[in-house]
């Protein structure tokens, strides 16, 4: 069997308010925005480098808005990328980006409480 990850479900309250975050703060591309059935809207969106795709769903009752803790956004350069994420509003749970012996990494929260990881290459010579 051949298995890939394609699309991990994202609890939000209000999806509106998640698709603005992950648009014009994280850079996601819409795949998708549309009614899926009375009540209920599919929002799929890309990262900016691609992989698995995101949907940001409120119709889980076992997904609380906010329950989702650990999903990984992988950089070339995180260092780059958390001074632009903090420029763009991302508030970081770390006052700068933490050096590990497997690379580096900072984490922050959607506006639901979604918990993320940025990581990046360990620096050279660390």
């Amino acid at each position: 069997m051949n298995f890939s990850v394609d699309i991990v479900s994202i609890p939000v309250s209000e999806q509106d308010r998640a698709r603005a975050f992950y648009v014009d703060v994280l850079g996601f591309a819409v795949r998708e925005d549309a009614e899926m059935t009375e009540g209920r809207r599919w929002i799929e969106l890309v990262p900016p480098a691609g992989g698995a795709s995101i949907s940001l769903v409120t119709w889980f009752d076992a997904m609380a808005p906010g329950s989702l803790r650990g999903l990984v956004l992988g950089a070339d350069d995180c260092h780059d990328a958390f001074a632009e994420l903090r420029r763009r509003g991302v508030e970081f749970v770390e006052s700068e980006v933490q050096d590990a012996p497997w690379g580096q990494f900072a984490t922050f929260c959607d506006p639901d409480g979604n918990g993320w990881v940025l990581v990046g290459p360990a620096a050279e010579n660390a």
